[in-house]
């Protein structure tokens, strides 16, 4: 077990809102000085608490129009099938977040595509050929209420288990 203080946490909020924030900001922001803020930062990187560092495109102005969810039941739920299923959706450029489940249906993928062609295609080419999928269902999001990246951390410290 490891443990996180107040300015490790507010660090990691001020990265996971602004990634492109400079390591003189990021110190000046947390009242500290540059080295240590840096030094916080490589060693929660090392810890492996800091994944990556990414851009968020904005999807309807590059027209990927349509937010799918896609609801998938696979034949078995053996761990060959979910393995087999899992293996076949990973480098689908399409597929955004995949889940497996607990209830009715054994995943949750969100898929953004341009148009319905693009999803007729995925569905019909791609997804139903897996040999172990035995249903799909979609729903379409509508509207987009909220969509946010950031993790709620505490204000205070945090205890980490990192196992």
């Amino acid at each position: 077990m490891s443990q996180l203080d107040k300015t490790d946490i507010l660090i990691l909020n001020q990265i996971q809102e602004n990634a492109r924030i400079t390591h003189a900001e990021l110190a000046k922001a947390v009242n500290l000085s540059t080295t240590p803020c840096y030094n916080r930062i490589k060693a929660m990187e090392e810890k492996g608490l800091i994944k990556q560092q990414v851009t968020l495109l904005e999807a309807e102005k590059l027209g990927l129009t349509l937010n799918v969810f896609i609801h998938v039941t696979l034949e078995k739920q053996v761990e060959e099938a979910l393995q087999s299923f899992e293996e076949a959706i990973s480098d689908r450029p399409e597929v955004m977040e995949c889940y497996l489940m607990t209830g009715d249906e054994d995943y949750l993928l969100r898929v953004v595509v341009p148009n319905m062609k693009a999803l007729e295609k995925f569905i019909l080419q791609y997804l139903s050929k897996i040999p172990c999928v035995a249903s799909i269902r979609s729903s379409f999001a509508l509207k987009q209420v909220r969509y946010k990246t950031a993790l709620p951390l505490p204000e205070q410290g945090l205890t980490l288990h990192l196992d």
